[in-house]
């Protein structure tokens, strides 16, 4: 049996030093992607909000979800919202939508994008 290579991250002390740094930044804001980016199907992101800031809204690139790792925060789209504590998750609609932080805040964006190419697309036909 060949030994797989598992990653482990604390998103606890990420979300700490996320935080951290959005408290200080003119944006009121941080990110880090901890697994996937542009060449993967998911994409996992922990997002610092310092009170009041937010993310403006926009379009969701495929499903996604907001892991609330700690503060509140509320989601809406449209006139209809959703707010989140620590332990919470909340679906993102398939719609534009935007994030607020209610007090310092950290969560953990989950999006596996739409319409991204079939990795087994290139390959040649068996044969």
């Amino acid at each position: 049996m060949e030994d797989e290579f598992v990653e482990k991250s604390s998103l606890t002390a990420l979300a700490r030093e996320q935080l951290k740094i959005a408290r200080h930044a003119s944006s009121g804001r941080s990110a880090h992607t901890v697994y996937g980016g542009h060449e993967h199907v998911l994409r996992q992101t922990v997002i610092a909000l310092a009170a009041g800031h937010g993310l403006d809204e926009h379009d969701n690139p495929g499903e996604a979800t907001v892991h609330v790792l700690h503060g509140r925060v509320r989601l809406s789209s449209g006139n209809v919202g959703w707010e989140g504590s620590p332990g919470d998750l909340l679906i993102v609609p398939a719609a534009r939508h935007a994030l607020e932080a209610l007090e310092d805040s950290a969560v953990l964006l989950t999006v596996a994008k739409h319409g991204y190419p079939d990795p087994t697309s290139h390959r040649a036909p068996a044969g």
